[in-house]
């Protein structure tokens, strides 16, 4: 028998709505049994932000994993899908928000990302995405006024903004498909990033009253959605090689876990600051990033409370 050409995936098996909510749920209630041992009990009253990749059914791994925790049928429960890789950024925002307007409450940001569900037909152009993208589960307790026994704040969240890039709708984005969630990823993104990160940054401290900031006097917690963005980022802003560690650690071991990636960088930097702490002067400010489709540029200044 001769082929007449290679084989070819012709049509992929649409992905169970129920399969991917029960495997986020207990990703998310794995990583929380650890989270939550010692932390402070969530009151009644807490609102609970949990974000997911794709809830496509509903009620979806929200209200799942408010049920596995135990927690109070009470408690708000808002659901993120479809932001990509600024995901994480966004939930931290509105964690922020819910926080500062709910006395005493303590927002649960629970992040599932299972980036199989992106595997498609064979295409060329979406090579590097499939070989880039992995799956993980991350979760972060917000809150305001923390308790003086029994709470460590890790980080303050200062001030966050959100930038869209103009004209560039076209250069990253997804959409929900039969066979599960199609993306575009163009070679173009990396530079775009480039030719905007300093005007974004600049704009976002000037708002907390920093009109000249020196970039290698702040640490960096930022998305790696790639090698060619933290390489973009680290020549444009003149940062030494040690400010993108931890998101180069995390893209090495885990890849690019889409929204839920920010939660691992922050807990790396948060290692790496504790292990250096008595060695290295640690510094004070800081900032996050993280990009999604539009391009939008989620920015975060932060505070190290230890510092």
């Amino acid at each position: 028998m001769t082929l007449l050409s290679p084989p070819k995936l012709l049509t992929v098996t649409p992905s169970s709505p129920v399969s991917y909510v029960v495997v986020a749920t207990r990703a998310n209630g794995s990583c929380l049994s650890s989270r939550l041992r010692g932390a402070r009990h969530l009151p009644p009253s807490s609102p609970a932000l949990s974000y997911v990749a794709r809830p496509c059914r509903a009620p979806s791994a929200d209200l799942k994993l408010a049920s596995l925790l135990g927690l109070n049928p009470s408690v708000s429960r808002t659901i993120l899908s479809l932001h990509g890789c600024s995901g994480g950024g966004r939930a931290l925002q509105l964690a922020k928000e819910l926080a500062e307007n709910n006395r005493d409450a303590r927002v649960l940001i629970a992040c599932a990302e299972l980036t199989l569900i992106c595997f498609s037909n064979p295409d060329e152009s979406k090579i590097v995405g499939h070989g880039l993208f992995g799956d993980g589960a991350g979760a972060i307790i917000v809150g305001a006024d923390p308790l003086v026994d029994g709470e460590r704040p890790l980080f303050e969240m200062v001030l966050a903004s959100q930038t869209t890039i103009p004209g560039t709708e076209h250069a990253l984005g997804m959409q929900t498909t039969c066979s599960g969630i199609d993306f575009h990823l163009s070679i173009q993104v990396p530079m775009l990033i480039k030719d905007n990160i300093r005007q974004c940054l600049l704009d976002t401290f000037r708002s907390v009253g920093n009109m000249d900031p020196n970039w290698n006097d702040l640490f960096w917690a930022v998305h790696p959605g790639g090698r060619a963005i933290l390489d973009n980022i680290e020549g444009e802003l003149q940062l030494q090689p040690t400010k993108l560690a931890a998101s180069r650690h995390v893209l090495s071991e885990y890849g690019n876990m889409s929204g839920t990636t920010i939660a691992f960088v922050l807990d790396d930097l948060r290692r790496r600051q504790e292990k250096e702490g008595d060695e290295h002067e640690q510094p004070e400010w800081g900032v996050m990033l993280a990009f999604g489709p539009g391009i939008t540029i989620e920015a975060m200044v932060l505070r190290n409370p230890l510092s």
